[in-house]
């Protein structure tokens, strides 16, 4: 069987390097590269990519190999239907390894026609390292690389300040762009480069902050070999992703017409502020992930998809989401109803298999920053406590018992935290008032919430209740009976 070059496919065009990227891995390969290929196919934005890796294993040898093509698979749900499709991504135009290869990183400093830095080099990846130099070949950490290539530039080009660059990091953390900018200011300084060249990273350079949103799970190791009896050839980048993207980009008008995503019809928005899509996937997609969580695997289930097509659990996450979510988010309902239905079309995704006890992770953390400013505008705005996301409350609690039923639940979390909690339930006898006191000690911890959370009216002797209820029929029968979760 054939392996993926050029020559198995005709009418691949030649694109002129437009795209430096830090990265070879997965997610760049299913988002940003996707999307450059589909503007490419509409004449829209005519560029290439070329990849860098930074670490001595990767991807860059293989990508060569097959000349920069890939296979990506999309599934998930589209217009309410299980979809899987596939096609043949031709962005990438080759790659460079710039730890065997620095001279070639650096040459790219003198293309003409370069205009954007796409990054994904993990959330640890924007830091500075002050043991980098500028002439280690290469620095150690990603924005040393990154100076020093734009170090080069300036030098290239004389400071001209229409060679400057578009900075589009995607790593998950919050003001990427306004961080990486920062710390490569930090390098020039602490490198005691010339003024100027602080000053053309400043007014050349656009460094954007940005959001990005698709579920990647990658190399598909369990069907590679019906893969690859699909499509008749063996391609060892394949990549699957989810149907959906989102992709925010913070800055100025003019990118719309040199990264015209949009027109091509791509799920891409660059606007002044991004904060509002933050609050809506924070509070919404990753809110419910939380909520869901402790109740679902507790009821015996295992994975997302499977939480929100239950009888039992389906109905308790929906009313969470749209009852108590939604009615505390200022946007526009009908704007806030078309991004719920696209989380749980994600979630029902019948092609991914996101493990509940995987989202578990870090719980009290993740329900302090997704759902507890939930809880405080619920009661502001209707004077109760929101029963769904008490309710899930009271389950996380329970989960921190480590057992469902016989079985033992691995947890993961601060250990300050699972100290705390498991102390007290190490304690527990069977009593119920033994529950009142774990539930009245845990809510207390303000190094764990921020706040003593029994000074909210009846939480404490609701989230009481709850576990109670749980512990004695079990959380599938918990959902179904308590009374507080109907209507």
């Amino acid at each position: 069987m054939k392996h993926l070059t050029k020559d198995m496919l005709s009418h691949i065009p030649e694109y002129p390097e437009k795209v430096l990227q830090f990265g070879t891995g997965n997610f760049l390969r299913a988002f940003t590269d996707w999307q450059i290929h589909e503007m490419n196919k509409k004449n829209l934005f005519n560029g290439g990519v070329v990849v860098v890796q930074s670490t001595a294993n990767g991807a860059v040898n293989t990508i060569n190999k097959q000349d920069g093509l890939y296979t990506l698979y999309l599934q998930g749900i589209k217009d309410h239907q299980p979809v899987s499709e596939h096609e043949v991504i031709s962005s990438i135009s080759r790659g460079i390894n710039i730890i065997t290869e620095y001279d070639d990183y650096l040459a790219m400093a003198k293309n003409p026609e370069l205009r954007f830095i796409i990054s994904n080099t993990t959330e640890a990846g924007i830091t500075f390292n002050n043991e980098d130099l500028l002439h280690d070949r290469p620095q150690k950490s990603f924005p040393g690389k990154l100076t020093a290539f734009l170090y080069e530039r300036f030098q290239v080009f004389h400071g001209d300040l229409s060679k400057g660059f578009i900075i589009l990091p995607c790593e998950l953390i919050e003001e990427n762009g306004k961080e990486l900018k920062r710390i490569i200011l930090q390098y020039a300084d602490t490198w005691n480069l010339e003024p100027a060249f602080s000053k053309w990273v400043e007014e050349a350079n656009t460094f954007c902050n940005t959001l990005v949103d698709r579920i990647v799970p990658g190399f598909p190791k369990d069907t590679i070999q019906e893969k690859t009896n699909e499509l008749g050839y063996n391609d060892q980048l394949v990549v699957v992703g989810e149907q959906f993207h989102l992709f925010v980009i913070e800055g100025p008008e003019f990118i719309k017409e040199e990264f015209p995503a949009e027109k091509a019809g791509l799920n891409v928005h660059v606007v002044d502020d991004l904060s509002s899509f933050r609050l809506k996937k924070v509070k919404i997609l990753n809110g419910a992930h939380t909520a869901m969580t402790p109740v679902a695997f507790l009821a015996g289930l295992q994975t997302v998809s499977e939480a929100v097509t239950n009888d039992v659990t389906k109905e308790f996450i929906e009313s969470v989401i749209y009852q108590e979510i939604l009615p505390t988010l200022p946007f526009a309902k009908d704007e806030l109803n078309e991004f719920a239905e696209d989380v749980l079309n994600r979630f029902k995704n019948p092609f991914i298999h996101h493990y509940l006890l995987s989202i578990s992770l870090n719980s009290i953390s993740k329900f302090k920053a997704r759902l507890l400013p939930t809880l405080h505008d619920y009661i502001q705005q209707f004077g109760t406590l929101p029963k769904g996301i008490v309710f899930s409350l009271s389950a996380m609690i329970y989960f921190y018992r480590g057992k469902r039923g016989e079985e033992d639940i691995k947890l993961v979390d601060d250990q300050e935290a699972l100290d705390l909690l498991q102390r007290l339930w190490n304690n527990y006898h069977g009593d119920e008032n033994e529950i009142e006191a774990i539930v009245k000690t845990i809510l207390s911890a303000e190094e764990l919430w921020g706040e003593n959370l029994n000074d909210l009216p009846k939480l404490t002797e609701t989230v009481t209740q709850h576990i109670q209820t749980i512990d004695k029929l079990g959380m599938a029968k918990a959902i179904t009976k308590t009374p507080t979760l109907k209507g």
